[in-house]
């Protein structure tokens, strides 16, 4: 599912989005590009680590439940990686309890989105913010 996406007028912020559900990968896709991000979509935690490590993006957003490699294991190798350990990493998933969110915290997510609880435009927000930061 591996896709390079640039919008129009694009800022310098680069945006890896994992997700394995093609649906929302489009959704994701879709609309961060008319934000202007400049979008790569990984469908597991394997690509997510290659692309990172090709291109160096500015934020990622990474989704728990995935084939072959999920996130918690991606995001400990992104963690461990001294070329990308200094990544914000936000967790986004449909996975709630608290274990999960203490889990991904401990391992060096900036944030954790139960996506559930939140809306795209919402979501796009927090994006904006946590580049700004």
């Amino acid at each position: 599912m591996t896709e390079i996406v640039q919008g129009q007028d694009a800022p310098k912020v680069s945006l890896l989005v994992v997700e394995d559900d093609k649906f929302y990968a489009n959704i994701y896709r879709v609309k961060f590009t008319k934000e202007g991000y400049d979008i790569r979509l990984a469908g597991d935690g394997d690509e997510a680590l290659k692309m990172a490590r090709e291109r160096k993006p500015d934020l990622i957003l990474l989704d728990l439940i995935m084939p072959k490699k999920d996130g918690f294991e991606t995001l400990r190798e992104l963690k461990a990686d001294t070329n990308l350990k200094d990544i914000r990493v936000i967790v986004f998933s449909n996975l709630s309890q608290d274990e999960d969110i203490k889990r991904v915290k401990d391992a060096g997510a900036f944030d954790y989105i139960v996506k559930a609880n939140i809306s795209l435009q919402d979501m796009v927000a927090r994006v904006k913010g946590y580049v700004a930061q």
